[in-house]
């Protein structure tokens, strides 16, 4: 009796690799997700595909979670194992495999860049829609230069120019996804209180209001206020990020920064619980446009 075909042809892992091949981190987890279902698809447990690449289960686990770039013998011995001959899925895999190792253009920054931090930029440039929360600050997305000096020169009172300007740039570079042929849908949802902390100073604050302002006339870009009257608002008392792809083998992710750490959640029954908490903060909040009429009464 023949085997199985594998659940996979080259044609999905084609479209898999154009899709996620500007995040090498968005790549790795699709090859991860792709390793894990054939294995299943094959019946073969993790510790006896461990065996074969000369590793344990624990690295196998590794591997379809994504915790590890994969290594091209590794994956090209796993094929093999679970009954993927044909050349062109191989050829496909090994790509994947090549453009999942680069680094990101984020890495130049690592002096600056906290190590969970890079993760965040890889998604949200592989993001279909990226929904945020902010309670205290502008999201970074949406942040002017001088605001995000501002805010650098707040949390890092003792850094160097150099430094500053790197983290400045390194936030602006990252704004380019929303500028982009194809950009995310983003959905920010912003206390009121976030209007009223006038980072920078007076002058540095206005400017930051008509940026934002501005970006909400975008048709890829939604900004609601939380306003301080309306008891719905305080749902969440910290910010949230909710990642959505277009990729099938990507699940909803949520994101949530502590002051030194960030967690990030993608089992279904969680990132459900935040979509709902979001989704409950954006009927609460000012329409788009009562958000646009509250901006340009605070600058008045």
């Amino acid at each position: 009796m023949p085997a199985p075909a594998p659940p996979v042809d080259a044609l999905t892992l084609e479209y898999y690799l154009a899709a996620s091949a500007r995040s090498p981190i968005a790549l790795r987890l699709v090859l991860g997700h792709l390793l894990r279902t054939l294995r299943k698809a094959a019946g073969i447990e993790a510790e006896a595909a461990g065996r074969s690449i000369r590793g344990s289960e624990a690295k196998i686990s590794r591997m379809e979670r994504a915790l590890v770039t994969c290594k091209h013998d590794d994956v090209r011995d796993l094929l093999t194992l679970y009954g993927v001959t044909d050349l062109h899925a191989h050829a496909r895999f090994a790509e994947m495999v090549r453009i999942s190792r680069q680094p990101g253009w984020w890495h130049r920054f690592d002096g600056v860049l906290p190590d969970w931090c890079g993760k965040l930029i890889g998604l949200q440039e592989a993001a279909s829609t990226i929904r945020t929360y902010e309670v205290q600050l502008v999201p970074g997305l949406l942040q002017t230069p001088a605001y995000t000096e501002a805010l650098v020169r707040q949390a890092y009172p003792q850094a160097p120019q150099q430094e500053v300007d790197d983290r400045v740039e390194l936030r602006m570079i990252r704004q380019q996804v929303l500028a982009r042929q194809d950009p995310p849908r983003l959905w920010a949802v912003l206390d009121e209180a976030v209007l009223h902390r006038p980072m920078g100073g007076e002058q540095v604050m206005r400017e930051q209001l008509r940026h934002l302002m501005r970006m909400a006339q975008l048709a890829h870009i939604t900004i609601q206020i939380a306003p301080f009257n309306r008891p719905g608002c305080i749902a969440a008392g910290f910010p949230i990020t909710h990642l959505r792809f277009d990729l099938p083998p990507l699940p909803d992710i949520v994101y949530l920064e502590q002051l030194r750490d960030a967690e990030y959640m993608d089992k279904p029954e969680e990132t459900q619980h935040y979509r709902g908490v979001l989704d409950g903060l954006a009927q609460a909040a000012l329409s788009p446009h009562e958000s646009l009429d509250l901006l340009e009464y605070t600058l008045s």
